[in-house]
């Protein structure tokens, strides 16, 4: 069973979560935000045992209130009840019960007698829930004129987010500030301008960011938003020992802060760090002092340079650098870096195979070719084309030959004198001889004076 907003409208199109994944009935996805599975709820109470009376209820963005179950109701996990408000009745859903929410109220540090544990009035009524929705389609409208009247009254305050309360009498702001604000005349504009009462909440950058959830640079969903309650302080420390970069940019996450994932992994460096020398540890070898420039853990990899020569940096095992600290101790200088540094054998890296037969990851990579290098190379090839042709008609020259041998031979049987060439003879005024002409070209150039020349010949 799901909320109607995941049904599909008339046409098909698909409704969407306007919950933000925040269902209203527990179903979608890991159930909600903050979501705790009841791995109890299928074992029985010892015979005499009365079951826990106060539950945990979920209202908007993961806000949970404990409630006393006064009148004895059969609730389930999933319900939509009304509880009591402040003042009136609030709209919310068991997200929890049983022997499970004293864990819960122990974590909290919550005792049953407290006095923040308020009554659950009854189950909710269509028509209880009716009001709700109808209170609930109103908080984006209702956000976007107070950040109006806030801008107006040149407030420095950010308003986040607008919570109704079930029963739409009563309205919750939450906002983030750096500094102290006077909202006095700002209560009095939103209680004017929207006819309910105001309650506002300051909440920390971490707090809106949990509210409103989203997607971090891992791409899941924010650990505030899903799982994590209790926000513990990040320093940059935690990112130097992880041999992180400094960059604000990649070690903030959406609220402004340091990630809190910097804080999951740190007790795994800091065990594997036991291992590794001091930053600070200078080698002495044959070549020269040489100093630390970084390191990879858990690879156990480090990387030296020269004092004197810093351009080049080597790459040693944590065991040479062991084994090159053991001889500084005794008062002896190391060989060389580079000698080190051989004796490292490469690891082959396993490229992608094509295996099915199918085609390269990035054959879409390449840029596409412009019109104009199209054109040239049609043009090139029309040159090599054109060059082709005219390579044969060179090799006919020796038909030429025969032709004018045939020539001298006819001649000769007739008794006349074969003519000569005699462009090549030089003039009796003593001029230089004309250059012999490509007959073939004055063919083509359609000359009349080469068949006249034909003709005397």
């Amino acid at each position: 069973m799901s909320c109607s907003s995941c049904s599909t409208k008339k046409n098909g199109v698909p409704n969407g979560c306007k919950s933000n994944g925040n269902c209203g009935t527990g179903t979608c996805g890991s159930g909600s935000k903050l979501a705790v599975f009841d791995w109890l709820s299928n074992m029985t109470l010892p015979s005499g045992e009365a079951p826990f009376n106060i539950y945990e209820v979920r209202f908007k963005n993961g806000r949970k209130h404990f409630f006393k179950n006064t009148e004895n109701l059969s609730i389930s996990m999933g319900d939509v009840v009304a509880v009591e408000g402040s003042p009136g009745h609030d709209i919310g859903i068991v997200s929890l019960g049983g022997e499970l929410v004293k864990v819960q109220m122990k974590k909290r540090k919550v005792t049953e007698d407290s006095e923040d544990i308020k009554k659950i009035f009854r189950k909710a009524s269509q028509k209880d829930i009716d009001i709700w929705q109808t209170a609930r389609d109103k908080e984006l409208e209702t956000q976007r004129r107070g950040r109006e009247i806030i801008s107006r009254l040149e407030l420095k305050m950010k308003l986040s987010d607008v919570e109704y309360q079930g029963d739409g009498k009563k309205a919750t702001f939450y906002y983030t500030a750096d500094e102290r604000v006077d909202f006095r005349q700002l209560i009095r504009d939103l209680a004017s301008a929207f006819s309910i009462r105001v309650e506002m909440k300051q909440v920390g950058m971490r707090q809106e960011a949990a509210r409103l959830g989203g997607v971090g640079s891992c791409g899941r969903e924010l650990c505030c938003s899903t799982w994590l309650t209790d926000f513990r302080k990040v320093n940059t420390a935690a990112a130097r020992y992880q041999q992180l970069s400094l960059n604000p940019l990649k070690l903030s996450g959406q609220c402004g802060k340091l990630k809190c994932c910097l804080n999951f992994e740190l007790d795994a460096y800091l065990d594997a760090l036991k291992a590794f020398p001091k930053q600070d540890t200078v080698l002495k070898t044959e070549s020269g002092l040489a100093v630390f420039v970084k390191m990879d853990i858990f690879k156990e990899q480090l990387w030296y340079t020269y004092k004197d020569n810093s351009f080049k940096w080597y790459k040693l095992t944590l065991d040479q650098v062991q084994e090159i600290i053991d001889l500084n101790k005794n008062n002896e200088e190391a060989a060389p870096l580079e000698d080190y540094e051989s004796d490292l054998a490469e690891e082959v890296k396993i490229n992608f195979e094509n295996v099915v037969g199918q085609d390269s990851l990035t054959r879409f990579d390449a840029p596409k070719q412009k019109k104009g290098r199209r054109r040239n190379n049609r043009n090139r090839k029309k040159q090599a084309v054109a060059k082709k042709t005219n390579q044969p008609a060179q090799k006919k020259q020796p038909q030429k030959k025969q032709t004018q041998q045939k020539g001298k031979q006819q001649a000769q049987q007739k008794g006349k004198p074969a003519a000569k060439n005699v462009a090549n003879k030089p003039n009796q005024q003593g001029n230089k001889p004309k250059p012999k002409r490509n007959n073939r070209n004055r063919k083509r150039n359609g000359n009349p004076n080469s068949k006249n020349e034909n003709k005397q010949q």
